[in-house]
């Protein structure tokens, strides 16, 4: 896939992307976020307190993977310099916004409030590398 088409394809409709990264003891990890394109960061949030954070401050190396799991089966596979920011308006901005994205727009209000608090972080991840391949069983 090119540019446009890997950015098309994670925003065709929303899919769980897999965080991953490194451990202090260098076991690789993983969890799932909610995910939106903003320019040429992709953006999701996380407690200021979880692993990913903690992990993300250390070392803001990390790999998004986002995939069609249906036949013919495609994925993209993002690493990048994780930076993250706590500004409460882009917290709630953003959990609103992705709320909507993922539950959608009627409940985007509702996700602002839930997730858009004090101990919550906005996390953009700015690509320095990406793989993507469409049709994979074609």
């Amino acid at each position: 896939m090119g540019e446009q088409e890997w950015r098309d394809f994670l925003l065709e409709r929303p899919r769980p992307a897999t965080l991953g990264w490194v451990t202090t003891d260098g076991r690789a990890m993983v969890a799932a976020v909610w995910i939106d394109l903003d320019g040429d960061d992709v953006v999701f949030q996380t407690g200021a307190d979880t692993a990913k954070a903690r992990a993300i401050r250390r070392d803001p190396r990390v790999t998004l993977l986002v995939d069609d799991d249906r036949p013919p089966f495609a994925f993209v596979r993002i690493e990048g310099i994780a930076t993250t920011s706590d500004d409460l308006d882009d917290v709630v901005a953003w959990a609103e916004r992705i709320g909507g994205r993922y539950m959608g727009a009627d409940r985007a209000d509702e996700y602002g409030e839930r997730n858009g608090v004090p101990g919550e972080l906005v996390v953009r991840v700015r690509a320095t590398r990406v793989v993507a391949q469409r049709d994979i069983s074609a």
